[in-house]
């Protein structure tokens, strides 16, 4: 109760001296602690402020990145869809050129068995040509032979028509 009472009602040079405490340390606090206290407090604030304005700068900055990648990323898309429609073009442009190669060539293939044909059909009607001619030439001999048999006449009709062969198979 002693330690209770005391502390209650406080005597008077208790008080003197908790004041006379009190006022040297807030003395030597304010001389040497509170302007190292208050440059603390203000280097944490400069510091908080320039973290916050690097954060917000870093914000701003990423922003710019996203629309910039963006920006990007759609060029690239052009770029890739304009590579594909030119490779498209090319595509179409080579199948057109083959297909007119081979028309040309099919068209070239088709003249030269046309030509081949022709000569063929020219041959063949120069044998059948000469083989009428021959085979006239010897049914003619062969009815003249029983009709002028031995006779001069005979002579030179054989005659001319050996001639007249001669000049056909030449």
């Amino acid at each position: 109760m002693i330690l209770a009472s005391s502390l209650a009602s406080p005597e008077i040079g208790t008080i003197f001296w908790t004041t006379l405490i009190f006022a040297l340390f807030f003395i030597v606090l304010a001389k040497f602690a509170w302007k190292p206290i208050l440059n603390a407090v203000k280097a944490r604030e400069e510091i908080i402020k320039s973290s916050l304005e690097a954060a917000e700068k870093a914000r701003e900055d990423m922003k710019r990145l996203q629309a910039d990648n963006e920006a990007i990323l759609r060029k690239a898309r052009e770029e890739r869809e304009n590579i594909l429609k030119e490779a498209r073009e090319t595509r179409e442009k080579m199948i057109a050129e083959a297909k007119t190669k081979a028309s040309e060539e099919a068209g070239k293939l088709i003249e030269k068995a046309r030509q081949e044909i022709e000569r063929e059909k020219l041959k063949a009607l120069s044998e059948i040509h000469s083989q009428v001619a021959f085979l006239s030439v010897e049914i003619a001999s062969k009815i003249l032979g029983e009709k002028l048999k031995e006779s001069e006449e005979q002579e030179k009709l054989i005659g001319r028509y050996l001639k007249e062969l001669d000049k056909n198979t030449n």
